[in-house]
Order: C-alpha cells, then sequence, then structure tokens
C-alpha cells in the first residue's frame, strides 16, 4: 500500500511546487513554512486538485480520507450524531470522544473549535481509511486531545498516514520526515538520521540538535528522553 508521486508540477496562480516520493505505509510528516504549500499538496494528493504535470498513483489504497484544518468546513449535517455518521462511522464509537455528556441531536456548530476538531479527527480515525491525509491536526487541539490523537495515530500501522502541519508545539512519533523548501517536497528520511537534515524543527527539538543531541523520535517525550541522556 503506498502513494508514489512521478514528477509533479503543483500550480496556482504564480505558486508552483515540485514533487516526488512515495509515501509507503506508516506515519509521514509534511513540513513547511506557512504558504509553502503543505495545504495544496493535501489536497492534490487527495484528488480535489489537479497535477499540472506529472502523475499520483495510489497502489493498494482503497479507501481515503482528507481532515482539512479548519472542521466547520467539513461540516455537512445539522446534528452532531448525523455528522460523526457522515464519515461512514457509528455516532456511538465517537461521541464520547469529542466531550461528556453530549446529545448527538445537537447542532455541531454550536462546539467549540476543540470540540468540533476532535469530532472531525476521530470520526476520520475511527473510519480507519487505508490513505488518512491530515491538514494541520493539532490546531485547537488540547494538551490531551493532543496525547490522545497521537495514541490514535500509532495505531495506524499498516496504513498510510500524511500529516501536513508547520506546527511549532509538540509532534507525534513519525516513521517518514519530508519538508517543502524552495518550491520542492524533500523527502529527509526516516528518525533519528532525518532530524539532522531537518531546516525547520519545532523549538523544543531545534535547541536540542544545535547542541549536538539527536533525539530517536519527534516527539516530545523522545526529546525528554534525549535530554536524560546528557
Amino acid at each position: 500500500m503506498r502513494v508514489v508521486l512521478e514528477d509533479v508540477l503543483l500550480g496556482r496562480g504564480g505558486f508552483y511546487l515540485r514533487a516526488n516520493g512515495v509515501f509507503e505505509e506508516g506515519v509521514h510528516l509534511v513540513s513547511g513554512r506557512i504558504g509553502s504549500g503543505k495545504s495544496t499538496l493535501a489536497l492534490t494528493v487527495a484528488g480535489v486538485f489537479p497535477v499540472r504535470e506529472g502523475r499520483i498513483s495510489r497502489e493498494g489504497v482503497t479507501t481515503s480520507l482528507l481532515t482539512l484544518q479548519f472542521p466547520e468546513h467539513q461540516v455537512t449535517t445539522p446534528t452532531i450524531g448525523g455528522e460523526i455518521a457522515s464519515w461512514g462511522v457509528e455516532p456511538v464509537r465517537v461521541l464520547g470522544r469529542v466531550g461528556p455528556a453530549l446529545d448527538g441531536a445537537r447542532d455541531p456548530l454550536t462546539l467549540s473549535r476543540g470540540e468540533l476538531k476532535r469530532l472531525q479527527l476521530f470520526s476520520a480515525l475511527a473510519k480507519r481509511p487505508d490513505l488518512l491525509l491530515m491538514d494541520e491536526p493539532f490546531s485547537s487541539l488540547d494538551c490531551r486531545s493532543r496525547r490522545e490523537l497521537f495514541s490514535e495515530l500509532g495505531g495506524r500501522r499498516g496504513l498510510v498516514t500524511i500529516i501536513f502541519s508547520h506546527n511549532t508545539g509538540p509532534l507525534p512519533r513519525i516513521d517518514r520526515l519530508w519538508e517543502i523548501d524552495g518550491g520542492t517536497l524533500v523527502h529527509l528520511g526516516s528518525p533519528p538520521a532525518a532530524i539532522r537534515a531537518w531546516k525547520a524543527p519545532p523549538p523544543y527539538l531545534k535547541g536540542l540538535v544545535a547542541r549536538g543531541i539527536i533525539p530517536d523520535n519527534i516527539s516530545m517525550e523522545d526529546a525528554e528522553e534525549a535530554m536524560w541522556r546528557i
């Protein structure tokens, strides 16, 4: 199961992005500054935008889902229960994870941004698609929600998960690291070696790398464990 990008050129207005690479089973992080093209790439891999040149193929992928940065953009029904069901999931599997004692008949747009984000993310994760594309999934989440999300992502072994994020806060453990740099998608490889080549790591990793300390992976827990080695 994998997604293959072959000499892909994306373009919108005066913006261009070139991408080559293979996204195999595991959790991938595509990082890059705001405006570097992460969302455009996510939407293109999802099939929403066409490629200008090249080809994107899915090998062994039969189901896919895309979660957008702003969860309200994906609301399609007038009730929370209906919204969960619209993802192809039984509402009872997700309702309790959105918030305590929530009524499934409630309007999803009355939820807080964090609750609505949880509804979106945990509905998509409960569906367990072969390919899950997540555009800025960590925005609007509190620390507890992030920890729960990181745990869920760790359970997607054998599937393809691609996270697109410029986030500077805590990140989950990953299998492959990518970076959009100067209009090109660059595959940095797997941690820990990939961390050395990362041009824009989050601050908690940047400080360690500057001191020659390379964690085993990119999570806050890995960074803290590396500190204890000193």
